[in-house]
């Protein structure tokens, strides 16, 4: 069992300010997930990978194929009150947590971030 969550390169946040995203999409996807996957995840150690993609449409691209195979996905959408300048703007994607071989097949050629 495993999270992933995917972060935009192009937007060159801030250490502090991707992981805030990070967060929340790790804690949304975490609330819309069924609770006996959740347990399952937490009893095995709650594994999360940080992923980079370098655009909004390659991000929607994970969105849509998570989407497809059914997989719990949150996309985070930032207000714009701080960092972006009054523009919302989607930061990142958290996809599970769920089985890693089922997420492996749709992220496992990205990289770390």
């Amino acid at each position: 069992m495993k999270q992933v969550i995917l972060i935009r390169k192009d937007l060159k946040m801030g250490v502090g300010k991707a992981a805030a995203q990070a967060a929340h999409a790790s804690v949304q996807a975490v609330l819309k997930s069924p609770k006996q996957k959740v347990d399952e995840w937490e009893k095995s150690g709650m594994k999360k990978s940080i992923l980079k993609v370098n655009s909004e449409k390659e991000l929607l691209l994970y969105q849509k194929k998570a989407k497809k195979a059914k997989l719990v996905n949150a996309l985070i959408t930032d207000a714009g009150k701080t960092f972006f300048k009054g523009k919302p703007t989607k930061t990142c994607l958290a996809i599970g947590p769920d089985s890693e071989g089922e997420i492996d097949k749709l992220t496992g050629k990205l990289k770390l971030l």
